[in-house]
């Protein structure tokens, strides 16, 4: 079957709404960079990079560019805290690869790659979710084809896109990992961090209404993310950068979560962040993964 592609409308819808042991895996592949310094007299050089994940949207106060709708809860700006280091925050909600790398996203936002140099230290990113509109499409296909769907029965979104989804996650591959060579090749000195996305929905069960896709569905969207992370995991490996899976860790905090367990927001958000987004606790969680990674390897 085809790709199934949102439509300009909702492209632009989306853009502007989601504007769309100690680790469980931490891959450190490649050549070996010397750690900046623990305590070093000045401060650590910290870029973020990366999209809405790293930006942290309507999750605390807004700061930045306002279109990127950046958060000072994010996880970089835990991070930053935590290792007292000069951060500069690029990231921006809606980003892909081309963004990062080549393309300016809004007026006046460049590619996000131009906050990087020599003498940057430390480089963290998310990346991935929105090439091809992938979350998006995934989303918006299983949202509309599900909502009616009531009496919770099967698959229905699976019946009818099968394979599309995690055939353009394998079509993305190439350019997540140019992505990533590209912020490598951008910070030679620096060690860059790629974080995995955590887990949003439940591999079994559900949540309808909260989450209005059939619990066989939610399994379907589920995979499609094990897959996501695989990927990007394999490119991060293969670039030689540092991955860090986040996902293990929310296991039973995703979206069909309750109370103070539910560290990521539903579709029908009730935290007032964005949907199926890491809620400002999230974000918290997300840096202290982060930063586990990081004192591992010298950084902190």
């Amino acid at each position: 079957m085809g790709k199934t592609k949102t439509t300009g409308l909702r492209r632009a819808f989306v853009r502007a709404t989601l504007a769309s042991g100690l680790l469980a895996v931490t891959t450190l592949a490649g050549v070996g960079l010397a750690a900046p310094a623990a305590h070093a007299s000045t401060a650590l050089n910290y870029v973020a990079l990366g999209d809405s994940y790293s930006a942290g949207p309507l999750d605390g106060p807004t700061t930045g560019n306002l279109l990127c709708l950046q958060s000072s809860a994010s996880y970089p700006y835990d991070t930053s805290s935590h290792l007292k280091a000069a951060l500069t925050d690029v990231s921006c909600s809606g980003a892909d690869s081309s963004n990062v790398t080549t393309s300016s996203q809004y007026p006046g936002v460049p590619p996000q790659v131009d906050a990087l140099s020599p003498s940057t230290q430390l480089v963290t990113l998310t990346d991935g979710g929105n090439d091809g509109d992938l979350f998006v499409s995934a989303l918006l296909a299983c949202g509309s084809t599900d909502i009616l769907d009531v009496f919770n029965l099967g698959s229905p979104c699976k019946a009818l896109y099968g394979n599309t989804f995690t055939d353009e996650v394998a079509a993305d591959a190439s350019t997540i990992k140019s992505t990533f060579a590209t912020v490598k090749a951008d910070a030679p000195n620096a060690q860059v961090y790629v974080l995995g996305y955590p887990d949003i929905l439940p591999a079994s069960g559900g949540c309808y209404p909260k989450v209005p896709v059939t619990n066989g569905d939610t399994a379907y969207l589920n995979n499609l993310e094990v897959d996501l992370n695989s990927t990007i995991q394999t490119e991060a490996v293969a670039v030689g950068v540092h991955f860090v899976s986040t996902y293990n860790q929310f296991v039973g905090h995703g979206s069909c979560a309750s109370g103070s367990n539910q560290w990521v927001n539903a579709i029908i958000s009730t935290s007032g962040g964005i949907a199926v987004h890491p809620t400002a606790t999230g974000e918290q969680e997300m840096a202290d993964i982060l930063e586990s990674a990081l004192a591992a390897n010298g950084i902190s």
